[in-house]
């Protein structure tokens, strides 16, 4: 044992006799919790695994569990070194894959997560030239919010994903984010809208009718609220509440509802003739952004190539998107707009 303030060695528990069966016994403690079933998942009988982590827990000077009447639960020191100890194991499969890699070419699978927006401008594309350029790479892909995707990046559920790192995250050293640019909001409503018949509309105008949006706290929502509160406004006295975009742009569709939506996928819907092309942008409030997303990881943590491969693609589209909008003067200080578009 070390005196507090002495710098360990880089190799001081290997010099002691830490053994890779007792890396991989306290991974797999830490998912059963129970000493007899990790040790039939590391393939080892229960007196070995026990006198294993009594010689683990010798050579660290510590207690690396308790036990209780449904099994045992790991201390903070089991904690950190099962943490320590996944991620050897996992960096040690990666170097595995690699070198299948360079053998066989790209293989493998992504697993990615996307807030709406970013996900119909920029993974939509990149996925679709992915399918050209790595057939070999498995794909799947988790549309959610920030707060649910940051969720699934730390539990390993996906690789990475284009969004935000929420602010109710604890210790954001655990991510690391390339950022790619704020997020543009518009106001969206169905074609024949009583407001589309107007020469000149207001925010103020579209106060008088629903509104559909995500419910309260969520991001877009905080995000229209502060918009319309920085510049003397009142808030929507009738505001459906959803999560699914899809709702959102039906019941635009069926209604007089006035709906604030990442200006991609308005441009998605109506452009490209989704739902027949019956919804319509407000040339209002063209200011309104929300803050700005990127690719967000895990930090300091190894990536696979087919990973890394498909990272390259997603940031090359966010690029493009990013230089498009500055061809087009949407960047912070560009005016907002007092009517509607003459064109669907």
């Amino acid at each position: 044992m070390l005196e507090s303030g002495t710098p360990a060695r880089a190799d001081e528990l290997v010099r002691k006799g830490l053994k890779f069966s007792q890396l991989r016994l306290l991974n797999a403690l830490r998912e059963v919790e129970q000493i007899g079933a990790a040790a039939q998942q590391t393939g080892m009988t229960q007196p070995a695994a026990s006198r294993l982590l009594a010689q683990l827990e010798e050579m660290v000077g510590a207690r690396l569990y308790t036990r209780h009447a449904r099994g045992i639960a790991l201390t903070e020191a089991g904690r950190l070194l099962a943490d320590q100890a996944s991620l050897a194991l996992r960096s040690l499969d990666l170097a595995h894959q690699r070198i299948g890699e360079i053998g066989e070419g790209v293989r493998g699978s992504v697993r990615l997560g996307s807030v709406t927006g970013p996900a119909l401008e920029i993974l939509l594309p990149a996925i679709s030239e992915a399918r050209f350029t790595y057939p070999d790479i498995e794909l799947s892909v988790a549309i959610d919010t920030s707060d649910k995707l940051s969720e699934a990046l730390l539990s390993r559920d996906i690789d990475f994903y284009l969004g935000r790192i929420p602010p109710t995250i604890f210790d954001t050293r655990e991510f690391e984010i390339d950022v790619i640019g704020p997020e543009n909001i518009t106001l969206v409503v169905r074609l024949d809208h009583p407001l589309t018949k107007r020469a000149s509309v207001t925010i103020e105008d579209c106060l008088d009718y629903d509104w559909v949006t995500q419910p309260p706290g969520n991001l877009l929502r905080r995000t229209a609220e502060n918009y319309l509160l920085a510049r003397g406004s009142k808030l929507p006295e009738r505001v459906v509440g959803t999560t699914s975009v899809l709702f959102t742009l039906a019941l635009v569709k069926e209604t007089d509802a006035i709906a604030p939506l990442a200006k991609s996928v308005a441009d998605f819907f109506i452009e490209s003739g989704g739902l027949g092309s019956r919804l319509r942008r407000l040339h209002l409030a063209e200011d309104m952004r929300v803050v700005d997303f990127g690719i967000v990881t895990r930090a300091n943590e190894p990536l696979s190539p087919s990973v890394e491969k498909l990272m390259r693609l997603v940031s090359l589209f966010g690029e493009r998107s990013r230089s498009s909008d500055a061809r087009h003067g949407q960047h912070p200080d560009h005016q907002r707009g007092t009517g509607i578009r003459d064109t669907p």
